[in-house]
């Protein structure tokens, strides 16, 4: 990720980004010198330093020219991430209640939507999550399956050797495609191809008849694992 995009998702326009980068780089500046380091015209960098003064990422300093100083990125970010956890409690109290929660068959599409359902899916599991998939898959959601083991939550993982889990039971077998298959508490499954980029595609269900099928699948692989281990 470029730091540009990262910031832009910290709320910041690409202009204000520019602008908050030149600063941490060049240090204290007037409008004239942020305008310069940033290659854009005056009066769009009064605009974007007034902004970003506004959005907590630089500083006011007072003298014969006013200066702009900019906020520790650290800091910045820590300032951002309070502020919206702030907001999503008051979302939460605000918004109605769903009446009834899908129950048919959900197609989730890309990459970054995915892992965001499997992360959900591992941190809301009350009880157990079973997990197949490739290594690299899993260790991108590592912190998630070690904070449901630490939680007391049954976590059980088929991926490929090397992959290691404190707190979790492992079975290696040949996961080198982009496939992957969660189960939380026997009630939600999540299964399809999580490629990288915009071509992934997974399923996602709370369908009885679909979750018993993935469960049953999960096991008879993890039987011939353990048959395969004990013949060699």
């Amino acid at each position: 990720m470029e730091l540009i995009e990262g910031l832009v998702r910290f709320n910041l326009t690409r202009q204000e980004a520019g602008l908050y980068v030149a600063l941490l780089e060049e240090g204290d500046m007037n409008g004239y010198e942020a305008a310069k380091a940033a290659g854009i015209s005056r009066s769009n960098a009064y605009n974007s330093l007034s902004s970003l003064v506004e959005k907590g990422a630089a500083y006011v300093i007072e003298g014969q020219a006013v200066k702009y100083s900019p906020v520790p990125i650290e800091e910045f970010c820590d300032n951002q991430l309070r502020s919206l956890e702030g907001t999503r409690g008051k979302v939460l109290g605000l918004a109605p209640e769903r009446k009834k929660e899908t129950d048919g068959y959900i197609t989730i599409k890309g990459e970054t939507n995915i892992r965001d359902k499997a992360r959900h899916m591992i941190l809301g599991a009350r009880e157990r999550v079973y997990i197949s998939g490739a290594r690299q898959i899993l260790e991108s959601l590592m912190p998630e399956l070690k904070a449901a083991a630490s939680g007391g939550i049954k976590v059980v993982c088929i991926t490929e050797r090397p992959f290691l889990m404190d707190g979790g039971t492992v079975h290696y077998g040949n996961k080198t495609t982009s496939q992957l298959g969660i189960i939380a508490d026997s009630a939600k499954v999540l299964t399809g191809d999580l490629a990288e980029g915009d071509g992934s595609t997974c399923l996602y269900s709370q369908k009885k008849n679909l979750v018993d099928l993935f469960k049953e699948s999960m096991k008879n692989e993890i039987k011939l694992i353990e048959i395969t281990k004990g013949n060699e």
